[in-house]
């Protein structure tokens, strides 16, 4: 028998930050290093940048590789992912996020790299597209799926649709969670004081809270219409994280007198969620978002769209409160329930708790990504 060797994986998202940068982060972190070295290859990021280089991985920041849809850079990306990969003789690509994901199998499948991987956070196409951007989306994904030898899916809602439509084989798809530290503050009466004053908050009123980027797909605007909408005496609403609209939804707020706060960028997130007495999730669309998870294991009872994997979780009435997507007002409706029925609540919370278990831990996603390299493995033995 060949002895083993350490085999070289690239971790290929386009975005090294928000959720899916964590799952990668996390995912990467819980691999055996005495099995795998892996390479983080990224167009941007935030403080995950300097966790991955302080945790000893190499990253390399390829500035081609950016989300928004530009044939120049997205084809200069290419060419330079296939020349990395044709230098370095990586053994393992694993790709993350729609257009690395698209551009990084690509890079690999030409390149013939022996086992090339992709997790799928959510889906590059949803029902707030035009048809014909959404029919793109789903033949791009068809292709380069012809060559992918695992499918990772966060939540079951995006393995079903994934196998619905075809985008890759089916016995090479599979379900994950996203990892969160079961073991982070649980919400007391100390811990929801030391939260609310990290964050600034002097009043005693309740607090609703979200963590996302402020983008599109996370439609912050409907949080903003919702808090407006709530009038609760003392109520204060704080959004966690940045991005492209923060000027935008900031003017918003003043123009609705919404009492919203925007913590922007904060890299001690789970400290935090303690602060709030209700959870709220607004996206248009998702996979399984890594906040929603993190609320449920610190007690916060939740309100969420009812998108995507969310349901895997979020049960309508036994652990937590669903709304359809762009209904503020229903957002408001919920929230508003929550906070006139505390018990209510901590039951959804509580049972929420209960539901969460090691299948949520980075030890579990380390298993699925090892099994997932599995066969490659057992290929060089």
């Amino acid at each position: 028998m060949k002895r083993l060797q350490r085999l070289q994986v690239a971790t290929v998202i386009t975005r090294f930050e928000a959720g899916a940068g964590i799952v990668a982060l996390r995912g990467v972190q819980a691999l055996d290093p005495a099995a795998y070295r892996t390479t983080i290859v990224t167009g941007s990021g935030d403080r995950l940048l300097g966790l991955a280089s302080d945790a000893g991985i190499e990253v390399l920041v390829e500035p081609a590789l950016r989300s928004p849809i530009a044939p120049a850079d997205d084809l200069r990306a290419l060419h330079r992912l296939t020349r990395l990969f044709a230098r370095r003789g990586f053994h393992i690509v694993h790709t993350h996020s729609a257009k690395a994901g698209t551009l990084g199998r690509l890079a690999a499948h030409r390149t013939g790299v022996p086992h090339i991987v992709h997790t799928f956070h959510g889906l590059p196409y949803h029902e707030f597209q035009s048809a014909a951007r959404r029919g793109a989306y789903i033949r791009i994904e068809r292709y380069v799926g012809r060559f992918t030898d695992a499918a990772l899916c966060v939540g079951s809602a995006v393995s079903v649709e994934v196998v619905r439509r075809g985008l890759v084989r089916p016995e090479r798809v599979r379900t994950i969670g996203v990892p969160v530290d079961l073991d982070a503050p649980a919400r007391t009466p100390a811990t929801r004081a030391r939260a609310r004053e990290a964050l600034g908050l002097t009043g005693s009123g309740p607090v609703v809270g979200a963590v996302g980027r402020l983008t599109y797909q996370k439609h912050p605007e409907a949080f903003v219409h919702a808090l407006a909408a709530v009038r609760r005496p003392g109520l204060t609403g704080v959004w966690i994280g940045g991005g492209e609209l923060a000027g935008r939804v900031r003017e918003l707020a003043v123009r609705e007198r919404a009492p919203v706060v925007f913590a922007g960028e904060r890299p001690d997130v789970p400290d935090l969620l303690p602060a709030f007495d209700v959870f709220a999730l607004p996206s248009r669309y998702e996979g399984l978002p890594v906040s929603i998870v993190e609320a449920m294991v610190s007690g916060i009872p939740v309100v969420a769209t009812a998108v995507n994997s969310v349901p895997d979780v979020v049960v309508p009435g036994r652990t937590g409160l669903l709304v359809p997507p762009q209904r503020p007002d229903l957002l408001a409706l919920a929230v508003g329930h929550l906070l006139d029925h505390p018990a209510a609540a901590a039951r959804l919370a509580a049972e929420a708790r209960a539901r969460i278990g090691d299948g949520f831990s980075s030890k579990a996603l380390g298993e699925e990504l090892a099994d997932a390299y599995a066969p490659l493995r057992a290929a060089r033995t």
